[in-house]
Parts: C-alpha cells; structure tokens; sequence
C-alpha cells in the first residue's frame, strides 16, 4: 500500500484525542507551530482500552451530529442530510497540524483506496475543521486533494462546530495564539465511523490507528455491521 506521507513525518504519530462520556475515556490533543516553525504536540494518556485496541465500540451508539456548514466548494452543507443512509468516517481537525490532522488523513485515504471503485464511491469521509478563521474553503479544498479528493471539508462557525463535536463526545478547544507567535489547536483525534443502517457511529478509530487497520473494518462499516 502506498504512503500518502514522508516517513519522516509519518513516524509523528500523537495519541490523543477525545473526550468520550460513552467510553468513559477523556482525551485531548494540542498541536501547533512555533513561531520558528518547529511543530509541538502536547497529549495525555489514552484509557487501557483505546491504546491496546485502536478501535472503540460504544456501548451505545453515537447519533450523527446535526451540523450545518460550508463545504469545501464554498457551498452549505448538511451533514446529517447528506451523508443520511451512507457509510461515513467524520473526523475533526484543521490543515495546519503538523503531524496529527495529516498523518490520520492518510491512513483514512489508503484504506478506503483498498476497497473495489465501486464501493470507494459509497463511502463519505468527512473532514470538519477546528481553526474555520484560517481554513477557509479554498484551503480546505487544496489541502484535502493530497490526500483524495472527493474528501468533504466544512468549515464555519466555530460555536457551532464546538456544539456539535460535544454531541459525539469530541472535546474541541477555540484556537490560541501565544505571546511567542505560537499557534495552538486543541482538538480530538479520532474517527467516528457512521453505519449507514443507522446513521450512528458503532466504531472509533483511535489516534494512531495504521491503514491497515481501517482497511480492515471498511467492510463492516460499508454493510452496517454485517460484513
């Protein structure tokens, strides 16, 4: 399988990622850059079960946050209409993380390169930003075609992204611009994985999760469950 990063880059990998009342594990992950551009990530602990699994099953599934946005076109997007009766893997980060947002988003786009084209057509990868003041569309857009581009981006209010992240207990924290230059985004690391029987996420792809790995429950989360 071909890498999408360096391997210079893609050895950064940072768990971290989500406050999740439904595990009961509470994690989250601040990356940003300095103002000599040297990257920084700071992250606590992941739970026992995330670190040695990778992949987590909530006792209940997670219902899809009603989320309203501007997609990387420049036009509204309706996550819940959208992706309704779809496989989806919804992600929440912004383009200038230096290790996290990329490495994660390329894992994402080998694994879903691994399915027939004709399911790769089914599938909808969802990539909802953290920092909307600096990724606006237009960078939403050049940003995900590195990794395949028929990724969806959203981008807009950060309350509203904030409201809805909570919803599928992801933590997000507005960004901050310290008095050095350095910029910081706290965010959550994981993708939640939508059935489209139900419109709920049944898996949680923690950070770190290799392609392979993905690669291996496409199938399931394709037919709802029952591959």
């Amino acid at each position: 399988m071909r890498s999408i990063l360096p391997a210079d880059v893609r050895r950064r990998r940072v768990v971290g990622g989500l406050a999740l009342v439904a595990v009961g594990t509470a994690v989250l992950t601040s990356c940003g850059s300095s103002e000599d551009g040297r990257s920084s990530a700071a992250t606590s602990a992941a739970s026992p079960r995330a670190a040695e699994s990778g992949v987590l099953r909530p006792d209940r599934p997670l219902p899809k946050p009603r989320l309203v946005l501007t997609d990387e076109n420049g036009d509204r997007f309706d996550l819940v209409e959208r992706t309704k009766g779809r496989p989806t893997l919804l992600y929440f980060g912004y383009t200038h993380c230096p290790d996290v947002c990329p490495t994660t988003m390329a894992d994402v786009a080998n694994a879903v390169r691994t399915l027939p084209a004709a399911e790769r057509t089914k599938f909808s990868v969802v990539f909802v930003t953290t920092d909307p003041a600096r990724d606006k569309p237009k960078r939403l857009k050049d940003w995900l075609a590195a990794f395949d581009a028929r990724f969806v981006g959203l981008t807009g209010d950060f309350a509203s992204v904030r409201r809805a992240a909570r919803t599928v207990g992801v933590s997000i924290e507005p960004p901050v611009k310290s008095a050095d230059g350095g910029y910081t985004v706290s965010h959550g690391a994981e993708v939640l994985a939508f059935f489209p029987t139900d419109d709920k996420a049944h898996l949680i792809f923690t950070a770190g999760v290799p392609a392979r790995q993905y690669a291996a429950a496409l199938p399931e989360i394709l037919k709802g469950g029952t591959a």
